[in-house]
């Protein structure tokens, strides 16, 4: 079937359908038209609401028991939400009582782990919500596989990133994974991030984690994120180390590859035939 003709008063409208941004909105007189005024509207409130939705850890502490996961329930120093966004630095940092529990069960089991599942709302618990078990299913079905030891999913309450290596410092891990609700967009009120670290302690920067961003149904696939996540992990054990010396050259599938081959380095910028 031939392609419709684009519209000679609009070429932009090809490319909207290709894309979630807001461009070519058109105008009514000086101004925006009523439905694109009221799209961004919408889309500001449901990022508003993704920031203060509160974080149903029973909920997702009961998902997980179905798949016969334990969870462990922690807090951040953040009382509130209101402390937790004004004060990013309580947020990085277990509340004492919750840093006492964990010792407690440290001391337990002793002998510590090789990976700690972190998850925190972060700045969307509806990211964590609608994503966490999907990406567990897939991520830990391949972690099972290289035989690692796991500690109990540990949810945190008004965390942020850096909490996650506390947590692993207590419980001895050798690696770390936090799953957490990013910022959200105009167009992204529910994508995850996952930061994972190798030998976490207190007092690391941003430089010795990798990110992997974006997971949700319209952005980057919970298989995929997996994918790449585990590769991190294998070589992190390999090489001792994670962050900014560690790269994310996970071997992916493109369109036009073989269902079992795949191109290595980042798909962005190598060539199809690289």
């Amino acid at each position: 079937m031939d392609k419709p003709p684009v519209d000679p008063q609009n070429p932009w409208l090809e490319l909207r359908r290709l894309t979630p941004a807001r461009i070519a909105l058109g105008r009514t007189g000086t101004s925006m038209p009523t439905s694109a005024q009221l799209d961004f509207q919408y889309a500001h409130a449901q990022a508003r609401d993704a920031v203060h939705l509160p974080f149903d850890h029973a909920g997702l502490g009961a998902q997980l028991a179905e798949r016969g996961r334990e969870s462990l329930l922690l807090h951040s120093a953040a009382t509130d939400r209101n402390s937790y966004l004004q004060r990013p630095d309580l947020g990085r940092k277990l509340s004492d009582e919750s840093a006492q529990t964990l010792q407690d069960y440290a001391s337990a089991h002793p002998g510590g782990v090789d990976l700690v599942i972190v998850v925190a709302d972060g700045l969307s618990a509806l990211a964590v919500h609608r994503h966490t078990v999907p990406f567990l299913t897939r991520m830990e079905e391949q972690a099972a596989a290289d035989g690692w030891s796991v500690s109990p999913v540990i949810l945190v309450e008004q965390g942020r990133v850096a909490v996650a290596d506390q947590v692993g410092e207590l419980l001895g891990a050798k690696m770390v994974v936090i799953l957490i609700g990013e910022r959200p967009g105009l167009s992204s009120p529910d994508s995850l991030g996952l930061y994972f670290t190798y030998n976490p302690k207190v007092g690391l920067t941003d430089a010795y984690r990798n990110c992997i961003s974006n997971v949700r149904l319209e952005g980057l696939s919970y298989g995929m994120a997996a994918h790449r996540l585990l590769y991190l992990m294998r070589e992190a054990c390999r090489r001792q180390l994670s962050g900014v010396n560690l790269k994310d050259e996970a071997q992916v599938q493109t369109l036009g590859s073989d269902a079992g081959a795949g191109i290595k380095g980042n798909f962005l910028l190598s060539p199809p035939d690289a």
